[in-house]
Formats: structure tokens, C-alpha cells, sequence
């Protein structure tokens, strides 16, 4: 059993299976006491059982750990609540909030309902925001806590899931806000892009559905792999996160799996053309359509740019 998180404790949502499980057992190891939070939902939302928050507590206490089982679903402002009061009812404090819950509605933007859409959103942005407004007062009392958000590659990459892309994408947002807010109360706040072999990844049905569209997936080499191994190789950076030894590190956006730990850059400006507003008012469409593909539409290698 290690030290570093000895006498921390720490929630991680959706931990009853897959990488959050991996998570659970990792920061368990190091000394952490961890509520395991899981509700046993199918990878749709569907169904719910308690056994797989129940397994994970069982094999982190046979392994000298402490655990206690926690089924609340974070997509409720008020079961949010209720988890981290399980936190601080049975450990006292809360340090460490490892947002990982998580479901999928697959289908192209045509093919998905507004049901797909509050329920993806719900669990993976919602979720994070409603577990997070109610720890972040406790940490805030506590003058220290780590917060760790999971991402996804996909808030940047095309993938023909728009809806689990654009929660991802508001978590990177929200993931920022918070780093800025909460720098001067001791609290970090980063997140996590992981990759692993799991029953979503298992489960995966995109490529053929883009072939069929016509559509080609816009990821790196190593992400398509078929013989990914598990979240047990994304969660040594979580568990980092996590120390002591991070003290100083907030608002940045980890890739994690695979032997592979990266670091995504922050959205900026790359490129940008100017006009004296004052003396000459504002831009004419016929000045923009001159400009523009010599200029900002212009990537140095092809003219103009457009995303393939």
C-alpha cells in the first residue's frame, strides 16, 4: 500500500466498472479512502444495479484499502448532494473529486432526439458541474482539494458524436473556469482524456457508421488501435493530479492511455487580420472576401483551408 494519498479522501463517479474503476482502485492503493460511486447503469443510461460499486468496495478492502459503496446518479442536482455528503459523512472531508460518470447515445447529429441530447449532456456536463458546486464549498473551507474532470479527445476531433462531444467540450470550458476561480483557495482543477480498452470502446460502432456516410474519423494512429489495455494505464496521471506533488498544476487538459501521457495546448488565436474600426468603420463583405483567403483561411501549406 502506498502513501502518497494516505488519509485523503476522494469520490470517483462511475467507478463500478471500466476505467473509473480503474481509478477507484489506483488512488485506493496509494493510501486514498474512496467512495465508490456508481449507479449500474447500462452504457446508455439504461437499467442499474448496485453490484458494480459493491465488487470495486470488496476488492479494494481485501486489498488493505478502505471503501464504502455510494449509488447516487450525478445527473440529479440532488443525488449529486447526497454523494458528496457520503464523502463527509463517513470520512469527515472530502479531497480529491474524480468526475469520470458517464453514458452514450450513439448516431450522427440527424439521427439523435432530444432525449440522446439531455441525457448525454446531463450525465457527462451536468453531472460534472452538479458534483463539483457541491465539493467545491468544502474545499474551499478546507483552503486545498483536487478536482479531475474526464475529457475526451473527441471535444477537438471530428467523430460523428456530436453530443458526447459537445458535453466533452463543455467539460474542457468548465475544467478552465474552475482552475482560474479556485487558484488562490488551494483547489486544482484539471482533466483527463483518456484512452483505454472498455465496454464503450468495446461497443464502438462509429467507424462503420461514418464509412457509411461517407465520413472518415479524425484521429492519430495510436487512438485506433483494436488492442488497447485497460484504464489502468490512464489512471497513474489521475493519481498524480491527485498528490501532493501537484500542487502547482491546474487548468490543464491531460491524454492519457496506452504507454502515452500528453498535454493539449489552449485554444488561441493563430491568425488575425485588423482594421482601424474608428476611421474606417467596419469590414464590407466584398474587403473579407478579398482578405480572408490569403489571410486567416490560409494554413501556410494549402489555400484556403478546409477541414477535410
Amino acid at each position: 500500500m502506498g502513501e502518497y494519498l494516505k488519509d485523503k479522501v476522494a469520490i470517483v463517479t462511475g467507478s463500478g466498472r471500466g476505467i473509473g474503476r480503474a481509478h477507484a482502485i489506483a488512488l485506493a492503493a496509494e493510501g486514498a479512502k474512496v467512495v465508490v460511486n456508481d449507479p449500474g447503469v447500462e452504457r446508455n443510461g439504461t437499467g442499474g444495479t448496485q453490484a458494480p460499486a459493491d465488487e470495486v468496495v470488496a476488492l479494494i478492502r481485501e486489498n488493505g484499502g478502505e471503501a464504502v459503496a455510494d449509488y447516487h446518479s450525478v445527473a440529479d442536482f440532488g443525488q449529486a448532494e447526497a454523494l458528496i455528503r457520503t464523502a463527509t459523512d463517513n470520512y469527515g472531508r472530502l479531497d480529491i473529486l474524480m468526475n469520470n460518470a458517464g453514458v452514450s447515445r450513439d448516431g450522427l447529429f440527424h439521427q439523435i432526439n432530444e432525449a440522446d441530447f439531455d441525457t448525454v449532456v446531463g450525465v457527462h456536463l451536468k453531472g460534472t458541474f452538479n458534483t463539483c458546486r457541491h465539493a467545491v464549498p468544502i474545499m474551499m473551507e478546507q483552503g486545498s482539494g483536487r478536482i479531475i474532470n474526464t475529457a475526451s479527445s473527441q471535444w477537438r476531433n471530428p467523430e460523428g458524436r456530436p453530443i458526447y462531444a459537445a458535453a466533452k467540450g463543455g467539460i474542457v470550458s468548465l475544467t478552465w473556469d474552475l482552475a482560474f476561480e479556485l487558484r488562490n483557495h488551494g483547489i486544482t482543477v484539471n482533466a483527463v482524456a483518456p484512452m483505454a480498452q472498455t465496454r464503450a470502446f468495446d461497443d464502438y460502432r462509429h467507424p462503420q457508421m461514418l464509412a457509411d456516410a461517407g465520413l472518415a474519423a479524425k484521429k492519430a494512429g495510436d487512438e485506433l488501435t483494436t488492442d488497447r489495455p485497460g484504464g489502468e494505464h490512464v489512471s497513474p496521471i489521475v493519481v498524480y493530479l491527485a498528490t501532493d506533488l501537484a500542487a502547482n498544476v491546474t487548468g490543464l487538459i491531460f491524454r492519457s492511455g496506452s504507454g502515452k501521457i500528453g498535454v493539449y495546448s489552449h485554444p488561441t488565436e493563430v491568425r488575425t487580420i485588423n482594421k482601424d474600426w474608428r476611421t474606417k468603420g467596419k469590414w464590407t463583405i466584398e474587403e473579407l472576401a478579398k482578405l480572408l483567403p490569403s489571410s486567416l483561411l490560409f494554413d501556410g501549406s494549402r489555400a484556403p483551408f478546409i477541414p477535410a
